[in-house]
């Protein structure tokens, strides 16, 4: 919702990081990379109890994955593989933040698991909709917005690791709020396609 909503309100901080890098001669695949390598770290730091770090290095991971994306549509370099990067590594980030969790809190661990398998229901909708529908957004492909995309998802992740006395409670919520997004995407997708 909020990256759908409110992205304009950010966005020109991430242009402006954008067009410095740019001016750097950084490419968009070393900024990507470099926001993968960052986020997966978040899933270490929080077992062996960085959490502040884990939270920080999180969001600053997140802002350079929106970041690159700018710079391939300035420089008009978006391609299928930026975009499959892009995807992936945002999977591959919050499983880091669930596993870094799950290891240092074993008693969420079922609640953990229940999240991920809401995200990878909402992610199947969301990603199987993109590939079937002509529609076209600010992205190389359709973007569905909903109640849970990436800033709710960091926001809540950044709870959990923060408050790990709630991490149960804020892990129910975090389910229930992919759920109903993944629920949002499939009735928009039966009216759509």
């Amino acid at each position: 919702m909020l990256d759908t909503h409110a992205r304009h309100l950010v966005q020109p901080a991430i242009g402006a990081t954008a067009n410095l890098l740019i001016r750097l001669r950084f490419t968009v695949n070393q900024v990507t990379w470099f926001a993968f390598f960052l986020g997966i770290s978040t899933g270490v730091l929080i077992y062996i109890g960085h959490s502040y770090w884990a939270a920080a290095i999180l969001w600053i991971s997140g802002f350079l994955d929106a970041v690159d994306g700018s710079m391939a549509r300035i420089q008009k370099k978006s391609t299928a593989w930026g975009t499959l990067m892009d995807i992936t590594f945002d999977r591959i980030v919050e499983l880091s933040v669930i596993i870094g969790l799950a290891a240092k809190f074993p008693e969420a661990k079922f609640v953990l698991l229940l999240l991920t398998a809401s995200i990878v229901f909402s992610m199947t909708v969301f990603l199987t909709v993109g590939a079937l529908t002509e529609k076209k957004g600010m992205k190389s492909f359709y973007y569905q917005a909903g109640l849970a995309e990436r800033t709710e998802g960091f926001i809540l992740f950044t709870l959990m690791i923060l408050l790990p006395q709630w991490l149960i409670w804020l892990t129910v919520i975090f389910f229930a709020v992919e759920l109903f997004t993944a629920m949002q995407r499939m009735l928009e997708a039966r009216r759509i396609l």
